[in-house]
């Protein structure tokens, strides 16, 4: 199984090296030549402000996919957020506890996604501060039982923008993703996956790198003076957008993502 780990900082390098990942050197940082990065031949880097860790995926897709063999498990993780061994223990405290194989358990499964991020534990000042807009269109959102995705993404990433996202959608996604934000209040959190397909890879890059190319003629990238949810709307739309399209298309198994900063937690 190849895990490709990717990382900001370039003294990550050994690190990521001792879990046995393949690492990955993101943005405009000065990294070693040892790293793999996605800011050569056909490439997004500039854009990695704005669209996290997808300038990687997009670097793969477009150079890069014979790392990838059919059959093979492989997928993504980053210095902070890692997939777990032992779905029953997330307590990380060594190399060991990091996934290191497939699992028995992903037999007759195309997809791995971590478990879900729910979005409805706001506190009251909180829900007032960030979703005032969203709160006085429509009031239910008073009620936690009603706080879907739509409202969470209105509230933080520019209320209306989602609505203009979708529209560039192509259509036989377009109304699936609009019921999928408005009838869910959780999503599979890290914008990480684990997979055993090239061609699913390459039917999910197909799909979502046009689309957000298309969303820049609405958000652009002047993003002076905005907020963090705005500057980086493209990785909060793909993060969503990920969650749909897989479980739309391809058979999901769920499994542990836990927080771990190898920048203060080096494994032993």
């Amino acid at each position: 199984m190849k895990i490709f780990c990717l990382s900001l900082f370039d003294e990550d390098y050994n690190k990521i090296k001792k879990l046995n990942y393949i690492p990955v050197g993101l943005g405009e940082n000065i990294f070693n030549k040892n790293w793999l990065r996605d800011n050569t031949g056909d490439n997004i880097n500039h854009k990695n402000k704005f669209y996290g860790e997808y300038t990687f995926h997009y670097w793969l897709w477009k150079n890069k996919l014979n790392l990838i063999q059919d059959e093979d498990w492989f997928g993504f993780c980053a210095y902070r957020r890692f997939w777990v061994q032992d779905k029953n223990n997330i307590d990380i405290k060594n190399i060991n506890d990091f996934l290191s194989k497939p699992s028995p358990d992903w037999e007759d499964h195309d997809v791995i996604l971590g478990q879900d991020i729910f979005m409805d534990n706001w506190s009251l000042m909180k829900l007032i501060k960030h979703g005032r807009k969203s709160l006085i269109n429509e009031p239910k959102f008073f009620f936690k039982k009603n706080r879907n995705l739509k409202f969470h993404f209105d509230s933080f990433h520019g209320f209306g923008n989602l609505d203009k996202a979708i529209n560039f959608l192509e259509e036989n996604d377009r109304e699936d993703f609009k019921n999928f934000m408005v009838s869910k209040n959780s999503f599979n959190r890290g914008n990480m996956f684990l997979c055993n397909s090239k061609e699913i890879l390459i039917k999910f890059y197909e799909s979502i790198f046009p689309w957000l190319e298309r969303c820049e003629k609405i958000f652009g990238f002047d993003m002076q003076n905005k907020s963090y949810g705005l500057i980086r709307i493209y990785a909060f739309l793909a993060e969503r957008y990920l969650a749909f399209w897989f479980n739309k298309y391809t058979k999901v198994k769920i499994w542990p993502i836990t927080f771990y900063d190898i920048n203060k937690n080096e494994p032993q």
